[in-house]
Formats: structure tokens, sequence, C-alpha cells
């Protein structure tokens, strides 16, 4: 069966599968807790029994290999990608992230139209264990997604079977609430959690944000308002209950109320005026933002309402350099865990190493080495391969290679005599072109 003979078969087959299990029917099910798309994709392989096909396999260990194998980024960040429909793969990357961001991951594609991209996020523990948090949802390419505690996710992004085209990734952070105070923002926050209070006998359970007295200040989501008060300490005090998020906000020191307990409210609405009753008699007018958790204590209200750190501004990786092959032009360069210098070293490569650009960006390369090993290399530090390293005639008949590996299948064997020029190396293999144009690998023993 040739390629587009599978392709029609796999979708017709898919389509049967997904139709059960959207529906709730048939083995896909799930009782307890509902399947991502990526998930029920999976299954829809295994009904068909595509897994026990190759690219079936390849699709499902792609997946699995993108957990293990990721990449660090610090958010906002984009980079330019390539999948390939002969050669299934998904891209990991690993981000750290707090309780109050809100993330967007967008994932565009060219080449085939309406492809659909799997973008599931991972929560990772101490051991690197990861247990799934959020999914975008079906035919759609945007996750937009809030982490429940401060800690390290992955973000796994996989294409569904036999789709190829590039693809451009970007991560986004914003506050996962809009600012308390009318026309203020973060940088109008001058006093923090934590900070210490009463000589020390307590802490800053919230944030003060100065604004002239009668400033308005207002919802900073949809909820319920649980309580209007007076207290010694807050003066003029709100609760705003937010129970998509099981958290409460405290609004203090308002000059009057504008609210009343069991009120309906929305973004942006009027909670009340800034001012300094309570125990704010002695400064200027500002409003005590806090925020508590329906079963816990204070928790830090600046990652909720600060600034966003706006769109990612890498500049992208050409999409005609996409699956290039290159080499190592410096005299040493290191494949790093992430798009930084600072990044940690996951191996050295020497000048002439073979590599091939699988993504990134202009200035880090997201590449693969002969052994599948992926990471990043400074762009600067390499080059093509079109211009060779040198030319050689080989002095014996000699395997060409499909792989840098002794196991690799022979393409065919070249005679005694035949020039060839050499591209790259790898752990002593040697990437040659031929007179015909066919590129391969020379094992050591044949290598000149």
């Amino acid at each position: 069966m040739d390629l587009k003979s599978l392709f029609c078969f796999f979708y017709t087959c898919v389509g049967i599968v997904a139709l059960h299990a959207c529906t709730g029917i048939g083995p896909a099910t799930t009782l307890f807790r509902p399947s991502s798309p990526h998930e029920q994709y999976g299954q829809s392989l295994k009904a068909a029994k595509l897994d026990q096909t190759a690219l079936g396999a390849d699709w499902v260990a792609a997946g699995e290999r993108a957990l293990q194998d990721s990449l660090t980024i610090s958010i906002p960040y984009r980079e330019r990608g390539y999948f390939s429909a002969n050669k299934p793969t998904a891209a990991g990357y690993r981000m750290s992230a707090q309780r109050g961001d809100r993330f967007l991951v967008r994932v565009e594609t060219q080449g085939q139209k309406d492809v659909q991209v799997f973008i599931d996020v991972f929560a990772l523990d101490d051991r690197n264990r990861t247990s799934l948090v959020a999914a975008s949802k079906a035919d759609t390419n945007v996750l937009a997604w809030e982490p429940r505690r401060t800690q390290n996710f992955l973000i796994r992004i996989q294409p569904e079977l036999l789709r190829s085209g590039s693809y451009t990734v970007s991560v986004t952070r914003e506050p996962a609430l809009s600012f308390p105070v009318q026309g203020r923002d973060s940088r109008q926050i001058s006093s923090f959690f934590g900070a210490s209070r009463d000589a020390g006998r307590r802490r800053h359970e919230g944030v003060d944000i100065f604004a002239p007295r009668g400033t308005p200040a207002v919802a900073s989501v949809d909820g319920i308002i649980t309580s209007v008060s007076t207290n010694s300490l807050g003066g003029n005090v709100v609760f705003l209950s937010d129970n998509q998020r099981n958290i409460r906000l405290y609004y203090a020191h308002l000059d009057q109320w504008n609210v009343n307990a069991g009120q309906h409210v929305t973004i942006g609405d009027t909670i009340g005026f800034v001012g300094n009753t309570g125990n704010a008699r002695t400064t200027g007018p500002h409003l005590h933002f806090g925020i508590y958790g329906f079963s816990d204590g204070a928790t830090d209200p600046l990652p909720f309402i600060r600034l966003g750190r706006g769109p990612a501004r890498q500049a992208l990786l050409p999409v005609s350099r996409l699956g290039d092959s290159i080499r190592v032009s410096a005299a040493r360069t290191f494949v790093r865990s992430a798009p930084s210098s600072d990044a940690s070293m996951v191996n050295e490569l020497s000048k002439s190493t073979a590599l091939m650009i699988i993504g990134g960006t202009e200035a880090w390369l997201r590449v693969e080495l002969p052994n599948g090993q992926t990471g990043y290399v400074a762009s600067n530090t390499t080059e093509p391969v079109k211009r060779p390293l040198r030319h050689w005639s080989l002095t014996s008949p000699s395997d060409l290679l499909d792989a840098a590996d002794r196991r690799a299948g022979a393409m065919k064997t070249l005679p005694a005599g035949y020039a060839v020029d050499v591209l790259s190396t790898y752990a002593g293999f040697q990437l040659v072109r031929g007179i015909d144009g066919q590129t391969g690998w020379l094992a050591p023993t044949t290598a000149p």
C-alpha cells in the first residue's frame, strides 16, 4: 500500500473511532477522567491497529520521547520547526511557571491545510515524572492555561500522523487577573507581599497600590461579593470570591464601598474607591490587595496582576533552512539544553560534525545529531555542507550507508576509484556525496 492509500485508509479508520470517542461510546470512553485529544487519537490508532505499523509505532514513540528529551525555554519564546510525514516527530519544551501566571501556547502551521497539532501541558514532579494538566481542544492549535501551583512544566507539541509542513510555536505569559485599580498597573505597587509589619510581629499579606483618593478599585475577576465590612486593620474592606480558581480577593482601605454582599460582579465593575481607612490613616491613599485560598492562607498576589512580558520577539529561522544538513564550523561548539549560552551542556562537538536543523531561531538552532540526540547550538558556530571539506577517491569497494551506524542499511556499494565529496563527519563516519549527487555515510574503516 502506497503512502496516499495508507493516508486515506488511516483517516477513514480514525474518523470512525473518533466518532465513538466523542460520543462516549466504545472502548475509547474514559469514565472517570476525560481523555485529551492526543489520548483519543492514540486510542484511534490502536482501534484501527495502526499502532502496529512502523509509522504508527513511531508516532507513539515520538510522543513519549518528547517527554524525556525536552529542552528548556524562557517565556516569552517562539521558534520555527518542521514535521515530516515520513518520520513522526514531537517537540518538548520545559519551563517554570508560577501560580497566577496565564500562558498562551499557539502553533501556526504552514504547508498542509487543516493540520491538527496536539498541545499538551504536563506538570513535572521532583523526579521529573509527568502528569497531564491541560490540553488543547480538538481541531484547535491554541491552548490558554493557568498553573494551579508554582513548579516546572513541560509543553508537548505533536502533529497528527502522515502530515508534513513547517510550524511556528509561541508561548507568552500574561497575568491571570485583571488589575484591581482603574488606570493603574503593577508599576504603581510600592509595598510587596511578605514585607515586615509592626516591628516584625507580622508580615504583609498583600500588595499596596497607590492612587489618588476616589480612584475606582475594580473587580479583577467575574465573581460574587461574599463580604462587605469594616475592621481595624483594613478599614472598609470587601471580599470577592473567584470560584473558578478557588481564591478570595481582598480589597482594603477603601474610602467607601460600591457593592453589597451577595452581588455578582464582572471584570471592571467598581468594588469601591481608593482611600486610607483602617490602619492606613497616616499613609497616602492606596488599595491593599490580597489573595487568599479557599482552603489555605494568603498567597502572593503579584504574579496574578503583574504586567505581562509581551509577545515573543525571537527572530525566526527562515523556513528554507528547516531540514538542512549543516556542520560545525568552529574548532568546537556545545549542544545545550536551552537556546542560551548559560544553559547546561548536552554535548561537545568538534569541527565538521554533522547536524540537521529541526527548528529554532536565527540565533539558536535546534538540531539533531546522527544518533538522534537533540539540543540547541549557536547558529554562528555552524555552516552549510554545500561546499565539501575535501574530495576523495575510494581505494576499495565501500558500502554507502543510510545512517552513521555500522548496522545501517547499505543503499549501494561504491566501486574502488569512485569519487566522493566529504561533507561532514560523525564518530569516525564520513557523510559523502557521490558524483551522481546521492549522499550517504562511509564507515570509519573505509573513510579517508
